[in-house]
């Protein structure tokens, strides 16, 4: 069976990042890719994990879950989100080996069908280390996207110059002429 395309219209965001871009809205109405495992299939694909994790009704369980806590994080503070997160993070941990190419940690799941819900949790955690104001939604008035900004100066507004920032700006530039 071969797995559709990603129909999003932003990837390749951080995984925490990328699994509350599992909605999105297009014409007015919210889309999600995580309506059933077909769509699961195809985000687990998206980001490397689908060799390692079964696209399955208790993996989309877990990973919805995931993505309602970062939601609470990401749009209201990671203070009040805190519980939420924390009980998609008590599902694994990091274990610490010696290797032969030197040191390495690596997630374990007592359940891997938590595994893509914790490691997008995990991925939270550093996106916050890195530069929790860089965590961004789209300024784009119906977009409901996020992206870590990577830009030099910090100052990205869009998902994407090219759709929500093209918007921003005909709209800027239609006001303009009808005022003048």
């Amino acid at each position: 069976m071969t797995t559709p395309r990603d129909p999003r219209p932003l990837t390749g965001e951080p995984l925490a990042l990328d699994l509350l871009n599992t909605r999105w809205n297009r014409e007015g109405v919210t889309q999600d890719l995580l309506d059933g495992t077909e769509g699961l299939a195809v985000w687990l694909l998206s980001n490397g994990l689908a060799g390692d994790h079964a696209a399955d009704a208790e993996v989309l369980e877990h990973l919805r879950e995931a993505r309602a806590a970062l939601r609470s994080a990401v749009d209201g503070g990671p203070a009040q989100a805190a519980p939420l997160v924390d009980a998609v993070l008590a599902h694994g941990r990091i274990r610490a080996r010696l290797t032969p190419d030197g040191p390495a940690e690596e997630p374990e799941f007592a359940d891997a069908s938590w595994g893509p819900a914790w490691l997008a949790a995990r991925n939270y955690l550093e996106l916050l280390t890195r530069g929790p104001e860089r965590i961004r939604t789209c300024a784009g008035g119906s977009c409901i996207l996020h992206f870590f900004d990577t830009s030099r100066n910090g100052t990205r507004r869009w998902c994407s110059m090219a759709a929500c920032g093209n918007r921003a700006k005909a709209s800027r530039h239609y006001a303009r002429s009808r005022e003048g």
